[in-house]
């Protein structure tokens, strides 16, 4: 449990460092666009960071496809998820979960954070601490999400490697 919450403090630790980023990336209230984000700007980070592109659909649906997974992300899925959808990546609850996170991410324009389960995955001792960020291109519509995500429960090397984040 203390190696949790160890765990946890880093993860915020981390959420902190890239939604300060996020935010001083913002002009005159507008969202920053994905060519404000320079990735090296948070380089110990970016094995968890992804990069989600907001697919509008025809008839006003959206739907959500992982443009870009760090590596650190595929020892917690067990696969490459880079050009996967919701749907194609999780079962129907976890994909109804991560959709109405991500509809709300784009209808508030706002950041959002949480936890989720590794459960539906068979690995109910693991679970991610979530950071997901708008950008728009236009500074106003989001169109792609910038997440992180901090994973606590695998064995402690595993857990600092996929997290990100290193103990000080």
């Amino acid at each position: 449990m203390v190696a949790q919450l160890g765990a946890s403090a880093l993860a915020a630790r981390a959420h902190e460092e890239l939604l300060r980023y996020w935010a001083a990336q913002r002009r005159s209230g507008r969202l920053p666009a994905r060519a404000d984000i320079c990735p090296e700007a948070f380089k110990r980070l970016l094995p968890t960071v992804s990069l989600i592109d907001v697919v509008r659909l025809e008839g006003g649906g959206i739907d959500y496809r992982q443009r870009l997974a760090g590596t650190g992300l595929y020892s917690v899925y067990g696969r490459e998820i880079t050009g996967m959808k919701l749907t194609d990546l999780y079962s129907s609850s976890a994909a109804d979960y991560w959709r109405a996170e991500l509809d709300a991410v784009v209808a508030d324009r706002k950041p959002r954070v949480g936890s989720h389960s590794m459960a539906w995955r068979g690995a109910s001792h693991v679970s991610t601490l979530w950071l997901r960020l708008p950008l728009a291109s236009d500074g106003c519509e989001v169109d792609m999400i910038l997440g992180y995500d901090a994973v606590i429960g695998l064995k402690s090397e595993r857990a600092v490697y996929a997290s990100g984040i290193r103990a000080a």
